[in-house]
């Protein structure tokens, strides 16, 4: 198989995987399902301009969410997230094998599975190969090992790399230092693609996600009510694939948080919760188990009334940013990559981060219990898990600490965290 048509294997099977669920999303009633609808013709047209760049030889480019999107946007620059397989299309069929994969090929398996999976990726022809690649030194020493391999793997090697070097401290210093970075970073695409940035669009795209966002805090407003208007299976993740991942300024997002205000705006109005019958508000603190997501919160829900009403990911917390001059809008963009976006902010600096996010969203959401899943890749976490169980002592607040891989069923199976979890609420009183 030419290396190319194999390069892009399974990069159109996860496309082809979600026009799928897109076909199935269309057949739905409900508003949200409309929103969902969008949200997948957003996703879909992402993965199909990646596809035609990588069959006609145009650029593109490989990075993260945290790395400023809105200036790719400004660019009009396609670009995918190295690390989206295991987020994005972790309830494809074939997830557990490529896990496998990664082993064979090395990964040890005691590295991140969001990390692994995309070294297997690589390792075995199935990622389209970029024209550049913007790197990630941050939040965990997990992230650069992935371009580790690409630096030494004989068919990724000379793409060029360039990743901005983050400060540790929150202070004006360390913003202002970021900033130059995001800097370089555009001159880097600039000479390596050929797109260049224009100020008046970057203003733009910066104001656009401004709405975005202000429209995400309402939302975020509105799930505070009791009962929380939606659970796991709307907002969170959404929100920030929306706004970080596929349309970082872009009015399309913002005429799809206006619609998810609208919708939650019904719901509380009209007192209507996620279930029937909401008996505990969760937090859970972290990524949401991608690999198995559908066997656990419809669980929580039928089983135990339990109503994920925010997670690390839904958690917002991004600054507005002031266009007025070119840098007003990298300092802000600096800030908002590096000390608001999620995880990045918890995991990158001290362990205040990670005290201050449950004690805000226990006491304005209501939080009957939180979660800490316990990621075998967030070793970062797995050092302050005493000073959450602390935070969450003083607050008067549950607290369960799982282990388990959230991309992995295997490692903690279904069964045991279920199992765990229901021990966890008749032991507190819960549901």
């Amino acid at each position: 198989m030419d290396d190319k048509v194999r390069s892009l294997e399974r990069y159109k099977a996860e496309r082809d995987w979600f026009a799928f669920l897109h076909e199935t999303v269309k057949m739905g009633a409900e508003p949200e399902d409309r929103l969902q609808e969008k949200l997948l013709t957003v996703l879909v047209g992402a993965k199909n301009r990646i596809v035609e760049c990588a069959e006609n030889d145009k650029p593109f480019v490989a990075s993260y969410f945290c790395c400023a999107p809105e200036v790719y946007t400004a660019m009009d620059l396609p670009w995918f997230m190295l690390m989206e397989t295991p987020f994005l299309a972790a309830s494809v069929p074939y997830l557990l094998d490529d896990i496998d994969g990664s082993v064979k090929v090395g990964a040890g398996t005691d590295l991140c599975t969001a990390i692994r999976l995309p070294i297997y990726y690589i390792e075995a022809g199935l990622m389209p190969r970029p024209t550049a690649i913007l790197g990630l030194l941050y939040p965990c020493d997990g992230a650069p090992m992935l371009h580790q391999v690409v630096s030494h793997h004989k068919d990724w090697r000379k793409i060029p790399q360039f990743a901005c070097d983050p400060p540790y401290y929150h202070d004006q210093r360390s913003i202002d230092y970021f900033a130059e970075e995001l800097k370089r970073m555009t001159a880097f695409i600039t000479k390596h693609t050929g797109y260049k940035l224009d100020l008046d669009k970057l203003r733009e795209a910066i104001s656009e996600s401004n709405k975005a966002y202000t429209l995400w805090q309402e939302y975020n407003e509105l799930r505070r009510a009791v009962p929380s208007p939606h659970g796991w299976a709307v907002g969170g993740a959404h929100c920030f694939a929306m706004s970080q991942c596929f349309r970082a300024g872009d009015p399309v997002a913002t005429e799809w948080f206006q619609q998810l205000v609208d919708i939650a705006e019904v719901r509380v109005r009209e007192k209507k919760g996620a279930i029937a019958e909401e008996k505990i508000r969760l937090f859970w603190f972290d990524i949401l188990p991608y690999g198995w997501v559908f066997e656990l919160f419809p669980w929580l829900e039928e089983e135990w009334g339990a109503v994920i009403v925010m997670d690390m990911f839904a958690n917002y917390n991004y600054s507005l940013i002031e266009p007025s001059t070119e840098d007003t809008m990298y300092r802000g963009l600096a800030k908002r990559n590096l000390l608001d976006a999620p995880m990045i902010r918890q995991a990158r600096g001290v362990a205040d981060n990670f005290v201050n996010d449950i004690t805000r969203i226990v006491k304005d959401y209501k939080i009957d219990c939180v979660i800490w899943p316990g990621h075998m890749g967030h070793k970062d976490g797995a050092a302050t898990v005493g000073i959450m169980r602390e935070t969450c002592r003083d607050l008067d607040v549950p607290f369960l600490h799982i282990g388990l891989d959230l991309f992995d069923k295997r490692y903690t199976t279904v069964d045991e965290v279920k199992d765990k979890i229901s021990k966890f609420f008749m032991a507190m009183g819960l549901g």
